[in-house]
């Protein structure tokens, strides 16, 4: 029996949300000629099966307030999310990025550095969170003020 395109399009979605974008790259493998892509992925929208808001949501909540606005627009960026939807998220969670950071920073060290290259260590831990140097500065600094 062989498997339909419409049949992989599905069980991918079933498992996970995905964008339009990465949904075309995967099905693109298994494409045949006779086969009409583009008129899928539209009817998988209409139908409710393929929804970026959804993606977006999605990402936007497994990701807040573990990493920061940079590492989510990334995020969004790779899965070939972009425009209102994207910058809204980014938006949203750059609003939470010092709550996060300073959340973040606590389950992680929960004390102040000692020295330069502790606070170092730290303020590259917390980078590659997704935290900007400006969060993360206002964070660290916050917290010696403590």
């Amino acid at each position: 029996m062989a498997v339909t395109l419409r049949d992989r399009a599905l069980r991918l979605l079933a498992r996970r949300e995905h964008s339009r974008a990465e949904l075309q790259r995967k099905l693109t493998l298994h494409a045949g000629a006779g086969d009409d892509l583009e008129g899928l992925l539209d009817e998988l929208e209409r139908e409710g099966w393929l929804s970026e808001r959804r993606l977006v949501e999605q990402v936007v909540a497994s990701s807040s307030g573990r990493y920061g606005s940079l590492r989510i627009a990334r995020e969004l960026r790779e899965k070939g999310i972009s425009g209102p939807l994207a910058e809204a998220a980014v938006r949203e969670a750059r609003a939470q990025d010092e709550a996060s950071c300073r959340a973040v920073w606590e389950k992680k060290f929960g004390r102040m550095p000692r020295t330069l290259a502790e606070r170092a260590r730290q303020a590259r831990f917390l980078q590659s969170r997704g935290f900007s140097l400006e969060v993360i500065g206002k964070v660290l600094k916050g917290l010696a003020e403590d």
